[in-house]
């Protein structure tokens, strides 16, 4: 029997994901939670061999729970379930170790087949997601930024997860001085802020995706 783990946020659907997948053969679904506030607890109790992972939940949501899970058990297998499909999503759930993507429209026999065969070694995405990812890996990069090499120092620490406090402590700069190169590579990009510099740094291969 597979263990299986269920976040989601929306009763409703929660309590429908259980019901459904609780009846399909091999599998066996052993919590289900509204949310990532306990997530590494949460791992160590059930011990699940997949995750069904929302993205959007209230308190810690669902890319801090893939962090979070592969820190605490890399061989937990995550798919995260959500009806966003833009580039942002997709790809910061895969840099924090998500083992597939599938949009919430995803027929149920289709959730039930990725759920046995992510544990196979299969990556399950959704057709317009596989789309996404095959557009991002195939597209060589077609604009220059004109970045310092300090501001591609700062944008790389900023793609990694720092903070700016953290950020100002790698560089041995102060917090303003950490603002006023984000304020110049926001503008360079002409992006509005963190999240659509971090999509475009990574679209356009400015800095390592590590």
């Amino acid at each position: 029997m597979l263990k299986l783990l269920i976040y989601e946020d929306k009763d409703i659907l929660r309590e429908s994901l259980c019901l459904m997948l609780s009846g399909m053969k091999d599998v066996e679904v052993v919590a289900s939670f509204a949310n990532c506030n306990t997530v590494e607890q949460d791992i160590r109790q059930h011990k699940p061999d997949v995750v069904l992972m929302d993205i959007d939940m209230p308190g810690k949501n669902g890319i801090y729970g893939v962090e979070k899970i592969k820190e605490e058990n890399a061989s937990v297998n995550v798919i995260m379930h959500t009806v966003f499909d833009d580039d942002d999503k997709i790809f910061r759930s895969l840099r924090a170790g998500a083992d597939g993507y599938l949009l919430k429209s995803t027929p149920p026999e289709q959730l039930y087949e990725a759920i046995k065969d992510v544990t196979l070694g299969s990556a399950p995405v959704s057709p317009g997601v596989a789309k996404k990812m095959l557009q991002f890996f195939h597209q060589k990069p077609q604009q220059e930024f004109d970045l310092s090499v300090r501001e591609k120092q700062i944008l790389q620490l900023l793609v990694d997860g720092l903070t700016y406090k953290k950020i100002a402590a790698e560089c041995f700069i102060s917090m303003d001085t950490v603002r006023t190169h984000l304020k110049n590579i926001y503008t360079k990009l002409q992006v509005c802020g963190g999240k659509e510099a971090i999509a475009k740094a990574l679209k356009y291969r400015i800095v390592k995706d590590n």
